[in-house]
């Protein structure tokens, strides 16, 4: 595998993959203005033009509360814009995998979601990436879908950035603490997609196709979390920050987020042979990157 082609130019994955991809193995990163999700023409022209061994779709529309008031837009491009890609990548006979979210279940389940448990997502964002999954199944046999969620790294905009940052000025912070799901690195995500696109480069068992999790192991609220971000600063010179645990009504969004966000990864390790690291041991580092990116 020499090539592989990510749409997407600067969110987390798209960044993790190209600081990841091993010597010989070239990432051509595909993002706006000349790659645009909502555009057919623009999703086929791009990628017909690129002779890649694998796809990895990892653009997406990710506000999940502005797609409350815009659900087209979301749809457009985690639902029909995601087809595009499938149409193509079936097209090109090259090995499709698509990130999807732990927003695709509603999150009233009272254990980790399963692959096979039914979706019912609860808001705009989750119905757009369910489509997403529907457009990839419907469009391309050669694909992976792969849920995840509560993604953090070194780069873009996420938890554990928005938590330094508040830390900064701040001696308390309120975080909802009824919310549950599985921390995960992006840096351990882009590890497992290459390792993932090598497999079905060099391997057509149908049972390496179709939807997958993906998390990091163990689970958290965010409060949880944001006292282990904390934690590690402090270790590092930070000032104390404390964590007032909130419930979900105390913080209102227009978006409902599911209170168990914990995602079931036995399938992934059955086939692959992938256990994502304990999300504690993969914080640690993030959290040492960023203050020092200060």
């Amino acid at each position: 595998m020499k090539r592989i082609a990510v749409t997407g130019l600067t969110g987390q994955v798209v960044s993790s993959l190209i600081e990841r991809a091993p010597r010989g193995v070239e990432m051509l990163a595909l993002g706006r203005p000349r790659f645009d999700l909502s555009s057919r023409d623009m999703v086929l022209a791009s990628l017909r033009n690129i002779r890649c061994d694998a796809i990895i779709n990892a653009a997406a529309y990710t506000q999940v509360d502005k797609a409350e008031s815009e659900p087209e837009v979301a749809m457009r491009i985690n639902g029909v814009g995601a087809g595009f890609v499938a149409e193509t990548a079936a097209e090109l006979k090259t090995p499709l995998l698509h990130l999807s979210s732990d927003y695709v279940f509603d999150g009233t389940l009272d254990r980790p979601y399963r692959e096979d448990d039914a979706p019912s997502p609860a808001c705009a964002y989750g119905r757009s990436k369910l489509e997403g999954e529907r457009q990839i199944a419907a469009r391309c046999e050669n694909c992976v879908i792969l849920r995840t969620g509560w993604v953090y790294s070194p780069f873009g905009t996420n938890f554990v950035k928005t938590m330094l940052n508040l830390g900064e000025t701040r001696d308390e912070i309120g975080v909802v603490a009824d919310q549950i799901g599985n921390p995960t690195s992006a840096l351990d995500i882009a590890d497992a997609l290459l390792a993932i696109a090598e497999r079905l480069v060099d391997d057509s068992d149908p049972r390496l196709r179709g939807v997958f999790h993906l998390t990091g192991q163990g689970e958290a609220s965010w409060a949880d979390m944001a006292e282990a971000v904390f934690a590690s600063a402090e270790a590092r010179g930070r000032k104390p920050v404390r964590i007032k645990r909130i419930a979900s009504a105390d913080y209102p969004t227009p978006a409902r987020r599911p209170l168990n966000s914990r995602l079931d990864n036995a399938k992934l390790q059955a086939s692959y042979g992938i256990m994502l690291p304990q999300w504690r041991q993969s914080l640690d580092p993030c959290v040492r990157r960023l203050i020092e990116a200060k």
